[in-house]
């Protein structure tokens, strides 16, 4: 098991919290919490080691495109990046949707 922590540049604040996926054999859940911070914060609990670059890059990916200010807890289970990336952009799709 492995703890990650990043911090990204965004500009784009969130109004509500969000929950997104699960914690299961190659996938994982996110869980977006508005914040009063200048820049996002993730924190990552990974069960698979040594791929902390792998994240970074996912993670540039989708901040260089969706500038979500918040603080992130990401649970993962061996997610690959697609799945990632994918659960990513649901919770953007959930914060869309919820009123």
């Amino acid at each position: 098991m492995e703890k990650l922590h990043f911090k990204f540049t965004a500009s784009k604040p969130i109004a509500h919290p969000v929950h997104i996926g699960v914690v299961a054999s190659g996938d994982l859940e996110i869980i977006m919490r508005p914040t009063k911070q200048k820049e996002s914060e993730l924190n990552i609990v990974t069960g698979s080691d040594g791929f902390k670059q792998v994240w970074q890059n996912v993670l540039k990916r989708f901040f260089d495109r969706y500038p979500v200010l918040a603080n992130f807890e990401i649970n993962d289970f061996g997610a690959t990046p697609g799945v990632v990336n994918l659960r990513l952009t649901q919770a953007l799709e959930a914060l869309k949707n919820e009123k």
